[in-house]
């Protein structure tokens, strides 16, 4: 087998064959059917619902999970195929990181056996969406200051919950079956299983975005939602519940903007190839090889990096921190892959017609969510001086 040039450090070979077997299950999905309508999803601001039973089909909802129908693999396969499928689109990615990285998760780390018979079957096989409701107007970064607030409804064992408040920045939050819903208490914060239909809930699709518009976020109102018992995720006390599942989901950001950055670095070699310039390509004048050494550099350091982090969580030793320090990097230096990709694309590069652009706009999100740099980069500081500068 001739060598890939882009993988300088042979990369490839430290993955199993079962590794690069699920690898090219999904890098074809996303070949399929991913990128010959992305560009047309996101001009149109358009999530393709459709794609939700082929990714269950796919094995890739819920895909660390073990039972209820949960596909069950390794942490390194997971990040194999948010890498895959984020070369395809982040918004695509996302889908899957939602649905099984913090809905999913949530409900099979928390909630009843009732409660994972009921939905975790379904939101494996692409039936059933979930979304997951933390995030507040005014409580981003700072889920401690959250105002969402669920009251006790009656005593005794058979009292429900009464619930009020807002939520923004919910992906899914308008297709979902099933909200993951954290809210303060008398008791602190816990989680409520909130199921489509329930009276009193409005979730209003945000319009206009600017980055991941092949996705669906919205604001949500809860106006005197009366849940009963059987709502609450009983094992989920304080902000715990929510942060565990927030781990997830970074982690696989950590391979997910690898993808997006390979993606942004495959087009503009290809474009450099073939486009003339005073007489010969791009790709043969010393500036333009300067860009495209610089952007392999930093996706075999990350991708690296994101493997290493696979490696210690099969392993049960990966530390938030770590998720911190892989979330931070990783999609700082995509966001500067794809940027650095365009110039190379010249105005050819703002069109649909090449993924850079668009990347480099996603990516402005996936910075932002699931801890900013500046959270990140706290949590790495607190961790390197013993010193808590958050407050």
């Amino acid at each position: 087998m001739t060598p890939d040039p882009s993988d300088i450090l042979a990369l490839d070979s430290l993955l199993t064959s079962e590794e690069l077997a699920l690898r090219q299950r999904v890098r074809d999905f996303t070949d399929q059917r991913i990128r010959p309508d992305i560009a047309r999803w996101y001009d149109d601001a358009v999530f393709p619902l459709e794609l939700a039973p082929e990714l269950g089909e796919l094995g890739v909802l819920g895909m660390h999970l073990k039972g209820y129908g949960c596909p069950g693999r390794s942490a390194v396969e997971y990040g194999l195929a948010a890498m895959e499928l984020e070369a395809g689109d982040s918004g695509i990615r996302t889908f899957v990181a939602v649905q099984g990285s913090l809905a999913m998760t949530a409900i099979h780390t928390w909630g009843t056996e009732e409660q994972k018979q009921e939905w975790l079957p379904r939101m494996a096989a692409g039936e059933v969406i979930g979304c997951f409701a933390l995030t507040e107007p005014a409580a981003g970064s700072d889920p401690s200051s959250m105002t969402t607030f669920a009251r006790r409804d009656g005593t005794g064992d058979d009292a429900g919950w009464v619930l009020n408040g807002a939520k923004r920045w919910i992906g899914l939050a308008s297709v979902a079956g099933v909200m993951v819903v954290w809210a303060m208490t008398d008791d602190g914060v816990h989680g409520f299983l909130v199921p489509a239909g329930t009276p009193g809930v409005t979730a209003t699709p945000i319009q206009q975005k600017l980055s991941m518009r092949a996705s669906i976020q919205c604001d949500v109102v809860f106006d005197e939602v009366r849940l009963g018992p059987e709502a609450l995720l009983p094992a989920a006390r304080g902000l715990r519940g929510p942060f565990t599942c927030l781990n997830e989901a970074r982690y696989g950001i950590a391979w997910g903007a690898m993808g997006a950055a390979r993606d942004s670095y495959e087009a503009a070699l290809a474009y450099s190839q073939e486009r003339l310039q005073f007489g010969k390509p791009l790709a043969g004048y010393q500036l333009t090889q300067e860009k495209l050494v610089n952007m392999l550099l930093e996706i075999q350091k990350g991708t690296l990096l994101a493997l290493h982090l696979g490696r210690l969580k099969d392993a049960g030793a990966l530390r938030p921190e770590q998720i911190s320090l892989g979330k931070l990097n990783n999609v700082r230096e995509a966001i500067r892959i794809a940027r650095e990709a365009r110039s190379i694309l010249g105005g050819n590069g703002i069109t649909l017609d090449y993924s850079p652009l668009r990347h480099a706009a996603n990516l402005e999100s996936v910075r932002t969510y699931e801890g900013t740099d500046e959270v990140h980069t706290l949590v790495l500081g607190q961790h390197i001086t013993g010193i808590n500068a958050f407050r």
